[in-house]
């Protein structure tokens, strides 16, 4: 998953070569998304889950999406850029899904454990460009050619390595005649505004993040850093502390609840939004904290939004249930992500995070409202009553 941010970690270098704008930059990762989109319903269309195997799809995959990221380095200009960044998006989609359903052939019980280890790899994994970037003489080549290199390494580990556990899933594939089943399930909407709030934050904040720190860092009055590297280690341990937070969020989740976890995720790094602005130029320590602490909750209810929404159909409709869900959140990325740059060219980078609070606000009313119509009793629901 290094692939997904290797164009966003040597985003100065690309701007400097080719005269981009903040927002053209931001494309850099946003068409990312698109082609995951793409792959994502393309995969679900002609079911290859079920008729490849999850390691062979896995690896072929890595690899080519290994080979399109490398790319990058070859082709002429931008626009060759995004169509290399669009087919990496367009690869990963046949490593991040299958992936949790590998893991999940192991597990019969503490699923959401296990799925949030896995996410949490994958947060590790794509925060892994800004360590390389933070690397003393590290320019634009090694930064992409090592994402590269391990997706090829993962490739091979698959291929050579790994098995189905004891509990395989029945095939579910993807039906247009089972969409209008599945959005007519009350409890399956719900999960699906509250994921949808939950990526209206995410990748918005995952991008910008570093180019927010460095403005900060340039704000500053104690000037206490003013070191490209050092920012980028600081976007690394920011986004890498979320894996900390996906094995948490799992544990959490298996013993407290999963509608529980997100209501207190979806206001932790809600709140981050709004303390962004006002930490906005505070000591690099200070604001440090605040961004681990943000990406620490960013992502660690990130895995239970898939099991909520397979507890809340039928099963013969969850691979449809899965994949509209999944597509949904990963076009609705593409909106914030080119707002946020759009505020801070307009206002600066201060208050330029603060409209991601719309995401765990309305997050947060719709899982409240899951949770009271299946009767579970969420930490916000405990002080403030709402209509189911």
């Amino acid at each position: 998953m290094s692939l997904w941010f290797s164009a966003s970690a040597v985003t100065p270098q690309l701007r400097s070569i080719w005269g981009l704008t903040t927002a053209e930059a931001g494309w850099l990762t946003t068409i990312v998304q698109l082609g995951f989109v793409f792959g994502t319903a393309t995969a679900a269309i002609l079911n290859l889950a079920d008729v490849i195997p999850s390691g062979r799809l896995f690896s072929i995959c890595a690899l080519m999406g290994a080979l399109a990221n490398a790319s990058i380095l070859a082709v002429p200009g931008y626009s060759s850029v995004l169509v290399m960044r669009f087919l990496t998006g367009f690869f990963l989609a046949g490593v991040y899904p299958p992936a949790m359903k590998m893991t999940a052939t192991w597990f019969k019980t503490e699923r959401g454990l296990a799925i949030g280890v896995i996410v949490g790899a994958l947060t590790v994994g794509k925060a892994t460009p800004y360590f390389v970037r933070a690397i003393p003489h590290v320019g634009l080549r090694p930064v992409v050619l090592a994402s590269s290199f391990g997706a090829l390494i993962a490739a091979i580990l698959v291929a050579t390595g790994y098995r189905d556990g004891p509990y395989p899933f029945a095939p579910r594939p993807f039906s247009w005649r089972q969409v209008s089943d599945v959005v007519r399930v009350r409890e399956w909407r719900l999960a699906t505004s509250s994921y949808l709030g939950h990526m209206f934050e995410l990748y918005a904040f995952w991008t910008w993040v570093p180019t927010f720190l460095a403005a900060s860092v340039r704000q500053s009055s104690a000037g206490l850093v003013r070191s490209q590297r050092l920012v980028a280690l600081l976007a690394f341990a920011t986004i890498a502390i979320g894996g900390a937070g996906s094995v948490w969020g799992g544990l959490f989740a298996d013993r407290r609840g999963r509608e529980r976890l997100v209501t207190i995720s979806l206001l932790v790094s809600g709140t981050c939004c709004i303390l962004s602005g006002l930490l906005f130029g505070a000591p690099i320590w200070v604001l440090g904290a605040l961004a681990m602490t943000w990406g620490f909750f960013v992502i660690a209810d990130s895995a239970q939004f898939s099991t909520l929404v397979t507890e809340s159909v039928p099963t013969h409709t969850v691979g449809t249930a899965l994949t509209v869900q999944t597509s949904l959140g990963f076009l609705l990325t593409m909106l914030p992500m080119q707002l946020v740059p759009i505020i801070a060219q307009r206002t600066g980078w201060r208050w330029a995070f603060a409209i991601l609070a719309l995401g765990p606000i309305a997050g947060i009313a719709a899982i409240r409202r899951f949770a009271s119509l299946r009767g579970v009793v969420s930490p916000a629901s405990m002080s403030v009553s709402t209509e189911p």
